[in-house]
């Protein structure tokens, strides 16, 4: 594990450009090895070898020094100039092309390039034509030697010939030191088209009165500064823009600069119009003058843009665009008092238009989410979640009121269906829940999750939500489409409208208490348990306890509705009712009144043959 070099040691090395093999001295791991080392005879043969005193050993003659071509030959490239011929079959200004390379051999590999010298805006494709290799002579494996370069010749490689005409300094002096006689230099021949394209163009000026040169000099970095607005306001979403104009009197160009503002909404960019000469009035042109050109030259404009094209309180039209000059710096007006004489430099108020009031359009609300939420979309792009009654919240925490309603449809299987209607009080929130009734054929469950319900006829702009006094016994509220209409409440709505009086109408509290009186009653009456009589009371309680634990299987009855029933056809409060009442009153309830255990309870409640005292069933039916 100490080990950190694992490779073998080098065992062939060279010597005055001979190669030789050694014995390894150090194994694996750098280990020296004794193995490969001189024996003990030959140790005790070196130690009596005694070295002669007088004259010495001859010393033996040194070798002749050799040096290998790639030492050499290294960095000595023999280099020629040369051309050769392209045809150009695609264009009618030119039919055949001349290009020039240069053709470098390497002596000390005999492998030879291609390199032609980049010509700007030449079209094509330059620089190397041929990679560094040997380039075969012929088809008998024979490759290109320096012996086979000269001057004044041609020479074919892959196909192309190239014509060489001349060489370097070095490349004459090494070919001459071998005995090589070298041509004549040639001429290099250049390309016609380029030539022509590199002669300038002849341009005939009449000579001028005016001095350029004499401007440059007397008002170099002199600038008129004119501040001027655009208006837009014409256009979709158009605005007046303020822009600097800048009236260079060195060359008598015009530049327009954007000013911009903290959080104005638009990119920096701060040149409209670069530097340049404008031109305000052109050439008529002809019908077949092209309306889009690249420049505009002095042959298509008869004036352009000067100093005294730019006044305050007067609008100037820079290519195309309006604009109002309302004033200028310190500079521009004493230039133009000295050199035009104007004096009026009263700048021009601008008065911004008032925007148009848009009026906010609410979308009407798509059922979506709830209403305060969904509308703070259309105020703010980045929407705030609505305000809360922290206060309401807490005072209210957990007061929920249950109503008991029942859905209004004309289907009868609809109109059986009871639910639970739950209102929190602590956002005037509503939930709707159906509890399960076995074999109705309907899933029970949530019916309306906690929501706030708007009553019919509320506009999104002003919508008014369902409060605690909008629901009494017997009112129909309309959630989302369904009518329903409450049939019941809890005694906890009757303890929190008397304790809160104020808040509601006193005929919604005077409704919930004649609806719950019936079921006081029914609580006190059901205290009292008085027996039939002529009937053992461990009987009848076996038997009520029998009839129980049968009717579990029927959980669909409403026992507080059973009571209720039977009290209410006690007007007398007698606490007998007619059997034939009864039985009535028993199937419109659904009352399994055939089975055995259910029939023989109202044989033992029955008093006589007209009478049963009800009190006695209604221990069955626990509250």
């Amino acid at each position: 594990p100490q080990k950190t070099s694992f490779h073998r040691s080098q065992t062939l090395g060279y010597k005055n450009g001979y190669a030789f093999s050694r014995l390894p001295t150090v194994g694996i791991g750098r280990e020296r090895l004794y193995v490969n080392q001189l024996s003990q005879a030959e140790l005790d043969e070196l130690s009596n070898t005694r070295p002669t005193l007088t004259y010495g050993q001859t010393k033996p003659a040194p070798p002749s020094g050799f040096i290998p071509a790639h030492v050499a030959f290294d960095k000595k490239i023999l280099k020629f100039d040369a051309y050769f011929q392209e045809d150009v079959p695609l264009s009618t200004e030119e039919h055949y092309r001349f290009r020039q390379v240069c053709i470098y051999y390497y002596l000390e590999d005999d492998s030879m390039t291609v390199i032609e010298p980049f010509v700007q805006n030449c079209g094509f494709r330059q620089g190397k034509l041929m990679r560094r290799h040997r380039v075969p002579k012929n088809d008998q494996g024979d490759h290109y030697h320096w012996k086979d370069l000269n001057r004044g010749m041609n020479i074919t490689m892959y196909g192309r010939t190239y014509r060489i005409v001349d060489c370097d300094p070095f490349t004459q002096t090494f070919l001459e030191s071998q005995g090589i006689e070298l041509n004549p230099p040639e001429k290099m021949v250049f390309d016609p088209y380029i030539e022509t394209r590199r002669m300038p163009m002849r341009k005939y000026i009449t000579p001028s009165d005016f001095d350029e040169f004499k401007q440059f000099l007397t008002y170099d970095k002199q600038v008129l500064r004119f501040y001027a607005m655009w208006d837009d306001t014409n256009n979709m979403f158009g605005e007046n823009r303020p822009y600097v104009i800048h009236y260079y009197l060195a060359d008598d160009t015009v530049e327009v600069r954007e000013v911009h503002k903290p959080n104005d909404g638009r990119d920096p960019f701060p040149v409209l119009i670069r530097r340049q000469r404008l031109p305000k009035t052109f050439v008529e042109k002809t019908k077949t003058f092209p309306s889009c050109v690249m420049e505009i030259s002095d042959q298509e404009v008869l004036e352009w843009y000067t100093a005294k094209d730019f006044a305050v309180g007067k609008s100037t039209t820079l290519l195309g665009r309006e604009f109002f000059i309302y004033d200028c710096d310190e500079f521009t007006r004493n230039f133009y008092r000295d050199k035009f004489g104007i004096t009026d430099f009263q700048p021009v108020e601008i008065k911004k238009k008032p925007p148009e009031e848009v009026p906010q359009i609410i979308p009407p609300y798509n059922g979506y989410g709830f209403l305060e939420d969904s509308l703070q979309n259309c105020y703010s792009l980045f929407p705030k979640p609505p305000r809360k009654d922290i206060i309401k919240m807490l005072e209210n925490d957990h007061k929920v009121l249950r109503y008991q309603v029942a859905l209004e449809s004309p289907d009868p299987v609809d109109r059986k269906r009871r639910f639970i209607l739950s209102y929190f009080l602590s956002n005037d929130m509503i939930s709707i829940y159906e509890p399960p009734v076995r074999n109705s054929g309907i899933i029970g469950g949530k019916y309306l999750r906690k929501t706030r319900v708007a009553k019919p006829g509320s506009t999104t702009e002003n919508p008014v939500y369902y409060g605690p006094s909008d629901l009494t016994i017997g009112s129909t509220i309309e959630v989302f489409g369904h009518r329903f209409i409450i049939t019941d409440a809890d005694e906890y709505v009757l303890n929190y409208m008397e304790s809160n009086a104020e808040s509601f109408p006193p005929a919604t509290l005077q409704s919930m208490r004649d609806r719950l009186r019936p079921q006081q009653v029914v609580e006190e009456t059901a205290k009292r348990d008085v027996p039939a009589q002529g009937t053992s009371t461990q009987e009848l309680d076996g038997l009520i306890a029998r009839v129980q634990e049968e009717l579990k299987l029927h959980n669909y009855l409403d026992n507080r509705s059973i009571r209720e029933a039977l009290l209410r056809c006690d007007k007398d409060d007698s606490g007998f009712l007619n059997k034939a009442k009864f039985l009535s009153v028993c199937d419109s309830l659904n009352v399994p009144t055939s089975a055995v255990l259910v029939n023989k309870l109202i044989d033992l409640c029955s008093c006589g043959d007209d009478k049963i005292n009800y009190h006695d069933f209604l221990r069955a039916f626990p509250s």
